[in-house]
């Protein structure tokens, strides 16, 4: 997998003070960590964050930052954002490993239409937004993919139920509901009435072959 290059300056003095003046700047502040090495307190340019991490992967795209000549292999461990314009206002960098596992959390997306369920009433909830899985920087998948399509009302998707890309692997129970359905009390009510009504028609057709079948037995 290739690796997007982004640029951080060293040399940001730590502090609210400092920090506040780099954003007014469209600058944020950073630091970069990682095993074996001293943790080094950066900063990005914003416009260049966007843009390094604007393709598929998103905030797990494996970068390479560079910093006063050198190259780190890296992905973004966390992100603080500001309470209420949700704009990020630090980010933690993650040095890695090209062939060693880490762990990351991986967007999970729905795909396909649950015909069943909707023609119930229903809908499809999503249990979760994102799955934290173990996998090497070069196997990290852009989002896990859950097929709903043959889902009935009562159905629930866990864990185990589906298969993740080769080299990958969750770290939650297998038991975990990812996908369930919901169908609301109205339309719940009404399917039973439906139910109702059919059993109700089956049982006068079986009273009436029986009742004829009297009468022939009478002739």
């Amino acid at each position: 997998m290739a690796q997007t290059p982004l640029a951080a300056h060293t040399g940001r003095t730590t502090g609210s003070a400092p920090s506040r003046r780099l954003r007014r700047e469209d600058q944020i502040p950073a630091v970069l960590y990682g095993q074996g090495m001293t943790p080094i307190s950066l900063h990005v340019d914003r416009r260049d964050l966007r843009q390094a991490v604007s393709g598929s992967a998103g905030m797990n795209t494996v970068l390479d930052l560079r910093v006063d000549g050198s190259s780190y292999p890296a992905i973004i461990k966390e992100v603080q954002r500001h309470p209420v314009r949700r704009t990020i206002s630090h980010i933690d960098f993650l040095q890695v490993n090209m062939s060693a596992a880490i762990t990351v959390s991986v967007p999970v997306r729905l795909e396909g239409e649950a015909k069943a369920v909707l023609s119930a009433g229903g809908i499809v909830d999503p249990s979760v937004d994102t799955l934290e899985v173990v996998t090497t920087p070069n196997a990290i998948p852009d989002e896990i993919l859950i097929d709903v399509s043959a889902m009935d009302v009562g159905d629930v998707i866990r864990l185990a139920d589906i298969t993740l890309p080769a080299g990958v692997t969750a770290t939650a129970d297998p038991e975990m509901a990812l996908v369930s359905t919901l169908v609301s009390r109205s339309a719940a009510a009404q399917r039973g009435e439906e139910g109702d009504e059919a059993e109700g028609t089956e049982g006068e057709e079986a009273s009436a072959e029986s009742s004829e079948g009297g009468a022939d037995d009478s002739e």
